[in-house]
């Protein structure tokens, strides 16, 4: 692409050297910089473009995109000095090599604290029976059609959402699905990407290393319906106090749905056990694969938005009637001594209640509930003892274990932990440290019928420990244990 229409609609402060140049491809990582490329010298939460631009160079770049002149320029180069944000250039240079795709198809984006990933993944599955070719971008995975492309970020850098996006038109694609995380929104990945439904679940405790207090996270969650067209429809839980600040200022047509209130969309539980759940929503009724209130929420808001994409109510809960669970999200396995293991995501204070709640509500009286959860290292510390509190009160056991420990050492993490109940009776407290054995110890510790919940990582296939990633996968490690049990 010549280098004039890449960088179109960008407010250049000054340009040195050729603007009529070939483009061959774009980075904001020297190492990935070949022939004729183009470098953008973005300074990150860790690194500093800036200090890479003679990597570039040296890689073949033609083209550095800058906000600081290097002091020794190179006759033979092209600078382009902005005085703007060069994380978002890089959303619109991004989204002019890829010719604007998220304006040829329909984008749906979902965020919020919880029930991003099932809701993405609940829309794929629906709209994929309606006989579309969709897209989906999430946590779990990417799919472009029917090929999985491996999920790096809850929402890619703007390049790769674009590229994604392209692919998706490429294949015919009429519909994407796509997680928008709130540091997403703060780093400006999305930005220029059109919109046609924003989806707010919900907002609780999270992410505050990145966002440093929960003002700052809030207002990334709400940025992301600021920056809505008139034509886009805003779509938020009602039931969340924090959904009227979330469409504030938003210039999107604004829409609601809700379980404990008057709203656009209204859904009821009428019965739920392990298989399931009876929904009436908008006074139709619904036997669905998933349960718990929190999954109320997410199929209404799968719901909704169907309906806001104009498919027809009949054949909308037809569909919903038959799909799953995202991948770690409420699974549910079962061995021969009647012990059912529940395999959640939860890994925040809200939804660990969330969970063990829904659990609490369907099990009988003479059945304990077993919760295995750890915290992730390097990340939230505030949440630690919260989680724990939540976990201590409403579980029968609980097994304090590792989760992704990064480069913090693990008895650190679980002295955190232990913060939440320091003045509680420790009796019903297990701590071990290395989570395969605190897997295995659940299991054994579990009489007939009793319910384990193993939380925190879901569908992760590895554990991070001192900055490596480790295999491991706890579905697969419930599924070795259960089938030992039936030998």
């Amino acid at each position: 692409m010549r280098l004039n229409d890449l960088i179109k609609g960008i407010e250049v402060k000054e340009l040195i050297g050729s603007s009529n140049l070939n483009i061959n491809d774009f980075h904001f990582d020297s190492r990935k910089i070949k022939n004729n490329d183009l470098f953008i010298a973005i300074t990150g939460t860790i690194l500093d473009g800036n200090k890479y631009i003679n990597d570039a160079i040296e890689n073949g770049a033609s083209v550095i995109v800058c906000n600081k002149l290097p002091d020794n320029l190179d006759n033979n180069l092209t600078y382009v000095q902005l005085s703007s944000d060069l994380r978002e250039a890089l959303a619109i240079i991004s989204k002019n090599f890829y010719n604007n795709p998220s304006s040829k198809l329909k984008l749906i984006g979902v965020t919020g604290t919880n029930g991003k990933t099932s809701v993405v993944s609940l829309l794929h599955q629906l709209f994929s029976q309606f006989g579309y070719k969709c897209g989906l971008i999430s946590t779990v995975e990417n799919l472009v059609y029917n090929q999985k492309i491996k999920s790096t970020h809850t929402t890619p850098d703007p390049k790769q959402i674009n590229f994604l996006l392209n692919e998706m038109i490429k294949n015919e694609c009429e519909y994407c699905f796509m997680e928008v995380s709130s540091h997403a929104v703060d780093q400006k990945r999305i930005h220029f990407l059109e919109f046609d439904i924003a989806v707010f679940t919900n907002i609780s405790h999270d992410h505050l290393d990145y966002h440093k207090n929960f003002e700052n996270y809030l207002n990334a969650k709400k940025l992301f319906f600021d920056n809505l067209n008139e034509e886009a429809e805003a779509l938020v839980n009602k039931d969340d106090k924090r959904s009227s600040f979330i469409l504030q200022n938003t210039k999107a047509k604004k829409k609601n749905f809700s379980l404990k209130s008057f709203s656009d969309f209204k859904c009821k539980i009428i019965e739920s056990d392990l298989n399931g759940m009876l929904l009436s929503i908008d006074n139709n009724e619904v036997w669905v694969k998933l349960t718990g209130m929190f999954n109320a929420y997410n199929l209404l808001a799968v719901y909704s938005v169907a309906v806001l994409l104009e498919e027809v109510t009949h054949d909308i809960l037809q569909a919903m009637s038959l799909i799953s669970p995202a991948e770690g999200r409420f699974e549910t396995f079962k061995n021969n001594k009647d012990n059912v293991c529940v395999l959640d995501y939860a890994h925040t204070e809200d939804a660990l209640r969330n969970v063990i709640s829904t659990i609490n509500s369907i099990k009988k009286n003479n059945q304990n509930l077993i919760t295995v959860f750890g915290c992730g290292g390097g990340r939230d510390k505030l949440k630690r003892p919260l989680m724990t509190r939540v976990a201590y009160d409403l579980s029968s056991k609980i097994i304090l274990t590792s989760d992704n420990p990064r480069n913090e050492p693990i008895e650190e993490i679980i002295s955190d932990m232990l913060k939440g109940i320091e003045n509680d009776d420790h009796a019903k407290v297990l701590i071990i440290n290395d989570r395969e054995q605190a897997i295995k110890t659940a299991f054994a510790i579990a009489q007939t019928s009793d319910i384990i919940l193993i939380a925190g990582k879901g569908h992760e296939k590895f554990q991070e420990i001192n900055g490596e990633k480790m295999p491991f996968d706890d579905k697969e490690k419930i599924l070795e244990l259960i089938n030992q049990n039936i030998k």
